[in-house]
C-alpha cells in the first residue's frame, strides 16, 4: 500500500480506476490460505490505518482508495531465476475475495476505484512521500 497524492489505472487504453485527490493505492494479492474471515480484517486496517500526512486515516479524512488486484505480490525468487507464483491465489478464490474487500470498504462509507481482475493493467501513482507498507492480515 502507497500514501499517493494521485494514482490510475489503465486497460487498453482506458482509465478504469483512478483517484486525483491524496488517498491510498491499494496492491491487493490474495495468499492461498485466504478466506472470507479476512476480508473485515483487512477492509477495517486499509481504511484506519494511520498512513497519510498528519497521522490521519482515510476513515477519518475521507480520502478515496485505489484496489488493485496483484498476485505477483506472492512471487516467490528464493530458488532459481524465475519466480513461483504458488502462494498466489488461484483466480476462482482471489477474484470473489478481493471483490469482497472492494464491498467491505465501501459498505465502511469508504470511496474506493478499482482495477480490473485478471487484464493487463498499467498502474500510474505519484508517491507521497515516498511511503509505501507492507500489510499481512
Amino acid at each position: 500500500m502507497a500514501r499517493v497524492t494521485r494514482a490510475s489505472v489503465t486497460v487498453a487504453d482506458e482509465v478504469v480506476g483512478a483517484i486525483d485527490e491524496p488517498g491510498l493505492l491499494v496492491l491487493l494479492g490474495i495468499h492461498t490460505g485466504d478466506d472470507r474471515a479476512k476480508v473485515p480484517v483487512m477492509a477495517r486496517k486499509l481504511h484506519e490505518l494511520r498512513l497519510l500526512r498528519n497521522e490521519e486515516s482515510c476513515a477519518g479524512t475521507g480520502a478515496p482508495l485505489l484496489v488493485v488486484s496483484q498476485f505477483t505480490l506472492y512471487g516467490d525468487t528464493r530458488k532459481g531465476r524465475r519466480p513461483s507464483w504458488t502462494a498466489a491465489a488461484r483466480p476462482d478464490l482471489a477474484e470473489p475475495l478481493v471483490d469482497a474487500v472492494v464491498e467491505e470498504l465501501r459498505g465502511r462509507g469508504a470511496t474506493v476505484a478499482t482495477g480490473r481482475f485478471g487484464a493487463m493493467m498499467a498502474v500510474a501513482s505519484v508517491n507521497d512521500g515516498p511511503c509505501t507498507v507492507l500489510i499481512e492480515v
